[in-house]
């Protein structure tokens, strides 16, 4: 079989677009060399522009049967305990086949929107019989079918609060001891496609697991090598019932027991104190902002400046999957701090570029958080590709040094064309 060689009009090297570079792909997934070399292109994308497949870090496929609902509110506003309770009683019908229908909808609505890569956040492991995890493989079966690459983030959960047992649809979600949670990883470390496949670490949050069982499954997290991902500090509540049981703010007391590294990402922290987020990023730690979700549950606005001026390495996530758009996510990303600070150019790489900042957001820092060789177009990385319509009207009066903030900021997920993953299109 010939070797695939791309060629696309405009290709995203990492700081700006070339134009007529030659992709080169390995048969093994793998893109093996990038240039201007004499090969002979085999798949010539005519108007489009070439970039690297975007990276989601974070997201919750079942709750996509979530769209539509719990969108009124007759009791006056709601917020995110009232949407939790929505929530369970999605969980508490589920069946197999729904949370496989679930899944494949939100990984194909993904594909679409150009991300090549889902950091599946998995929590709902079991069926009516709450024994077995029987969803474990349905959602990767759902993730093979589909096409889409996964980092099954597999969740541990154990408590329904602090302190408190599991209750009625939290019973679908529990791990009874960290030994059966570990039982179940190695039985899918059998099963996955080590080709788009791979599994994280979860603990759920500070409320459905006690610190100690945290501390030892990150340790031991940490002896297999797998990253490490966290709801941490999405809610002002979360934190006033941590102090009043822990006499510590989460971030405060998982910074004190735990060894933080780079393969460690925190989700949310929309509320989380400087000082403790300084020392966690000091440390190595990712940070994963889902803009759209937070903005839907009423969070709140992470402190996203301060993040970045301690050298932040912030990934994005679409969550809960009430819309399911990167190039949205990012845009909220930027303009929610601008409302907020009532400034424009928020979110800003070394030389005032916010555009390229967001990418790398959406790119290089979620490869970066799932632990995943993608991210960016050069050799020995994954040939996980999105190829956007250059003649899209959203695009009209672009140029080469303007394309990115037009995708950005004024496109939506129609200008994508293609997406390819371990070098296959879609």
């Amino acid at each position: 079989m010939a070797k695939q060689v791309i060629q696309a009009d405009l290709t995203w090297t990492g700081k700006h677009f070339e134009k007529d570079v030659l992709v080169a792909l390995s048969d093994d997934g793998l893109i093996e060399s990038v240039g201007t070399s004499e090969a002979t292109p085999t798949n010539q994308l005519k108007g489009k522009a070439l970039l690297p497949g975007m990276i989601n870090a974070h997201s919750h496929a079942f709750q996509r049967g979530l769209r539509g609902r719990g969108e009124t509110f007759p009791q006056g506003a709601g917020n995110f305990w009232t949407w939790r309770q929505a929530m369970y009683s999605l969980v508490e019908t589920i069946t197999e086949q729904q949370i496989y229908d679930l899944s494949a909808q939100a990984f194909r609505e993904m594909l679409t929107a150009g991300i090549t890569t889902v950091g599946e956040f998995h929590y709902l492991h079991h069926d009516a019989s709450c024994a077995g995890y029987k969803f474990d493989e349905v959602v990767l079966n759902a993730a093979s079918d589909v096409g889409i690459r996964i980092v099954l983030l597999n969740v541990f959960y154990k408590t329904g609060g602090f302190g408190q047992p599991l209750e009625n649809a939290q019973e679908r979600f529990g791990s009874t001891t960290l030994d059966k949670f570990w039982e179940q990883m190695d039985r899918l470390e059998t099963t996955i496609d080590k080709s788009t496949q791979s599994l994280g670490v979860v603990a759920h949050s500070i409320r459905a697991a006690d610190i100690d069982d945290i501390a030892a499954l990150h340790e031991e997290a940490k002896k297999r090598k797998h990253v490490f991902h966290m709801h941490i500090e999405e809610q002002r509540k979360e934190i006033e019932d941590c102090i009043k049981h822990y006499s510590k703010r989460p971030m405060q007391l998982l910074n004190e027991k735990l060894q933080i590294d780079d393969a460690f990402t925190a989700v949310h922290c929309t509320h989380t104190n400087p000082d403790d987020m300084d020392e966690f990023l000091a440390a190595g730690g990712n940070v994963c902002i889902c803009p759209l979700t937070e903005a839907n549950l009423g969070d709140g606005i992470a402190d996203i400046p301060g993040n970045l001026n301690s050298n932040g390495r912030i990934c994005l996530g679409t969550d809960s999957n009430a819309r399911i758009s990167l190039i949205e996510e990012m845009r909220w990303m930027e303009y929610v701090q601008r409302l907020k600070r009532e400034k424009r150019g928020v979110c800003l790489d070394e030389n005032g570029n916010c555009a390229i900042e967001l990418w790398k957001m959406a790119t290089t820092n979620g490869a970066n958080s799932l632990a995943i060789h993608a991210g960016q177009i050069e050799a020995g990385r994954l040939a996980d590709f999105v190829a956007v319509d250059l003649d899209h009207q959203s695009l009209a009066g672009f140029s080469d040094e303007t394309l990115l903030d037009a995708i950005i900021f004024g496109s939506s997920d129609s200008v994508v064309a293609r997406t390819c993953v371990n070098g296959k299109w879609f």
